[in-house]
């Protein structure tokens, strides 16, 4: 077993997630990459420790992220038995189902049949009893609302979760979501939504109002848009980056001169702060109360080092949030 720094919990910061009595860390680690059979073990094992001992206590992951699917749990399982075991009740440990895990009818979208069967697996994958966070990874438009959110209720009654979460849905299917879970007992603790500079959809669909009035607390994936919103494409798309990988969710036509263009003007502003593109970008999700944690994906444990130091600076001036409002506005 390792031995976690003393000091973990001295520079991190907790932010309570909606109106529930549980406190997210401000920065939590994401492992949809590099996390799968095909990644180095020694790093996985690495980036973990190293999150931890910077007072990064939520984990997050899915049933699909690898590769291949099932992987990353797996070997998150193996660094909790080996590394972190006796500290599970210092983590919060989260876990999604939605998307495409096994072939036929039962291994996608959002039945109480696979929710249900999707969890146990990756219960026994990690080798716990319970998660903390068990979210619906995406809207299923041909599955009732009243049967998803249904099987999130039995989920957290039975004791495979302890709250229950939603991801991607929009403004409308949220309240929605949020209501019926309500009238079961089992509040909505959490939304996942992709937000950050680039992508500010939760603000013009009306989500971050709902999730204010619903009392749901909101942790954002992509903060970084993959990597965009940091200095690895200053210069260009570099050999292995996510961008040069032919089935990679970053897509080379998307670096484009107008986004480069933006993205080169934003690091302008970081650099004047005395920060990285990085930290600049993280600083910038966590400016909005309704965000409770921003959901950080790394290759390497100095990538995690350098997100975590965003938290020494959230603050931003008025004149700095108008320059990056009107780099943001161009076309």
């Amino acid at each position: 077993m390792s031995q976690p720094s003393s000091s973990r919990y001295d520079s991190m910061q907790y932010r309570r997630c909606g109106k529930s009595g549980l406190k997210l860390p401000a920065l939590s680690l994401g492992l949809w990459h590099n996390f799968g059979h095909v990644d180095r073990p020694e790093n996985r094992r690495a980036m973990v420790l190293a999150a931890f001992d910077l007072g990064v206590t939520h984990f997050d992951l899915a049933n699909n992220y690898g590769p291949p699917p099932g992987s990353a749990e797996e070997n998150f399982g193996l660094i909790l038995k080996q590394e972190l075991g006796a500290y599970r009740d210092e983590m919060v440990i989260s876990s999604k189902a939605g998307w495409k895990m096994w072939p036929g009818p039962y291994g996608d979208l959002g039945s109480r049949k696979y929710l249900v069967a999707s969890l146990d697996q990756s219960l026994k994958r990690m080798g716990l009893d319970y998660v903390d966070i068990f979210y619906h990874h995406r809207p299923d438009p041909d599955t009732p609302l009243e049967e998803t959110m249904g099987a999130l209720d039995f989920i957290v009654r039975s004791g495979r979760a302890l709250y229950a979460g939603i991801s991607s849905y929009g403004a409308a299917d949220t309240r929605r979501a949020a209501r019926i879970l309500k009238d079961l007992g089992t509040p909505c603790l959490i939304h996942q939504p992709s937000y950050n500079m680039l992508n500010r959809w939760i603000e013009k669909d009306g989500l971050v109002g709902v999730l204010d009035e619903e009392g749901i607390g909101c942790i954002a994936f992509c903060p970084l848009s993959q990597g965009l919103l940091t200095n690895r494409y200053l210069k260009g798309i570099p050999a292995g980056s996510r961008a040069s990988l032919p089935h990679g969710f970053l897509k080379k036509e998307n670096v484009t001169d107008a986004v480069m263009a933006k993205v080169r003007k934003l690091n302008e502003i970081a650099m004047a702060r005395g920060q990285s593109l990085a930290q600049m970008s993280l600083a910038w999700v966590l400016r909005l109360g309704t965000v409770t944690s921003a959901l950080m994906g790394a290759s390497s444990v100095v990538q995690i080092r350098d997100n975590v130091g965003a938290l020494s600076k959230l603050e931003f001036t008025g004149d700095e949030l108008k320059a990056i409002e009107a780099i943001l506005a161009e076309p």
